[in-house]
C-alpha cells in the first residue's frame, strides 16, 4: 500500500533517474524546484520498484492515471511505465532537440496525456539547447 516515501528511497529514486524527469526529461537541475516522486501504479506500494521522478506538470498530469487516449488511433492504452519501459522504444527528440517525438501508441497516449511538448518546456529546451545541456546525452545514445 502507498504511504509515506522514505528520504533514503527519495534519493535513490532521484539518482537511478540521473534528476531527469522520467517522462518529459527535464533535468531538475536547471529547474527552480525540486521534483517530486511519482507512483507509477497508483496505490501500490511505495518501493523503488513503483516510484518515478517526476516533474511538478508530468506529475500532476498523471495524476492516478495508468491508461490514456492514443490520439492517432483512439483506442485506450497503456501509459508509458518508467520502471517497466525503455524511454527510447517510445519516445524521440525532434532534429532540434526541442519536442518529443512519440512513436508508440503508448508514446502518443503519454505525449497527448502529460503534454509533453506544452508551451513553457519548449522554452526551457530551447534555451537549454543554446548552452548544449539539451537533449540529455544519454537520449541520444
Amino acid at each position: 500500500m502507498a504511504g509515506k516515501i522514505a528520504d533514503e528511497i527519495r534519493e535513490q529514486v532521484r539518482q537511478r533517474a540521473n534528476l531527469l524527469c522520467e517522462y518529459c526529461h527535464t533535468n531538475e537541475r536547471w529547474q527552480y524546484v525540486r521534483f517530486t516522486v511519482d507512483h507509477v501504479v497508483p496505490g501500490e506500494e511505495s518501493s523503488p520498484e513503483n516510484l518515478a521522478l517526476a516533474c511538478f506538470h508530468c506529475n500532476r498530469r498523471k495524476s492516478d492515471k495508468t491508461v490514456a487516449v492514443d490520439p492517432e488511433t483512439g483506442e485506450v492504452v497503456q501509459i508509458f511505465n518508467p520502471r517497466r519501459q525503455i524511454w527510447k522504444k517510445h519516445f524521440a527528440w525532434s532534429a532540434d532537440g526541442l519536442h518529443i517525438v512519440p512513436v508508440t501508441s503508448t508514446g502518443r497516449a503519454t505525449a497527448a496525456l502529460l503534454e509533453l511538448n506544452r508551451e513553457r518546456i519548449l522554452f526551457i529546451r530551447q534555451a537549454d539547447v543554446i548552452v548544449k545541456r539539451h537533449p540529455p546525452i544519454d537520449d541520444l545514445k
